[in-house]
């Protein structure tokens, strides 16, 4: 008796987790739908606010959303191996959550740890290969290594799904680097 209450309570509770993965990814697939389609910059660019909203939340635990903020926090003042820290943290607890792999990589680059980032932006790819913030951040690094051709690769690849995101405007400038290059 004791043990199908126990059993009954474990599946209730990954059904209602589970339930709201389930929400939040529809969410997102709506908003990317149309991201695809708008043609004006400006609404774009609330499409792109919401979307990093629900990537920035944690769909279940409220503590690990408030952690990736402290840690997207100490981030932005230079207290790049505290943030390190707590975006490991954050991984080990929940290695399924693209954002906190995408904040890692983000403290990596900064670092200059660019293979480490590379290592990060390829996990966060593997959960949401949507992920144009990561597609951009490995284009920048592409480009500090001096992978050109990668670069607009990761651009083009974003701009499948966002085709007015900003990071697109880096595509000429990447091929008049190869030009230079080639001379």
């Amino acid at each position: 008796m004791k043990f199908s209450k126990i059993f009954l309570i474990i599946l209730f509770i990954s059904i209602f987790f589970s339930s709201v993965h389930s929400s939040q990814e529809n969410i997102l697939n709506n908003l990317f739908n149309q991201l695809e389609k708008v043609k004006n910059s400006k609404s774009a660019a609330l499409l792109e606010e919401k979307i990093w909203s629900i990537w920035n939340e944690h769909p279940t635990n409220n503590k690990l959303t408030e952690r990736l903020e402290f840690g997207t926090e100490l981030m932005q003042y230079g207290d790049y191996n505290y943030a390190l820290r707590v975006f490991n943290n954050i991984i080990i607890t929940d290695p399924k959550w693209s954002e906190a792999w995408n904040k890692r990589a983000t403290v990596h680059f900064l670092m200059s740890q660019f293979t480490d980032s590379l290592d990060d932006i390829n996990k966060v790819l593997n959960i949401e290969p949507r992920h144009f913030g990561a597609l951009s951040g490995q284009a920048r690094i592409f480009i500090k290594l001096q992978k050109y051709e990668k670069a607009i690769k990761s651009i083009e690849r974003a701009l499948k799904f966002y085709p007015s995101f900003k990071s697109g405007e880096m595509i000429p400038e990447i091929e008049r680097l190869i030009r230079e290059e080639s001379i």
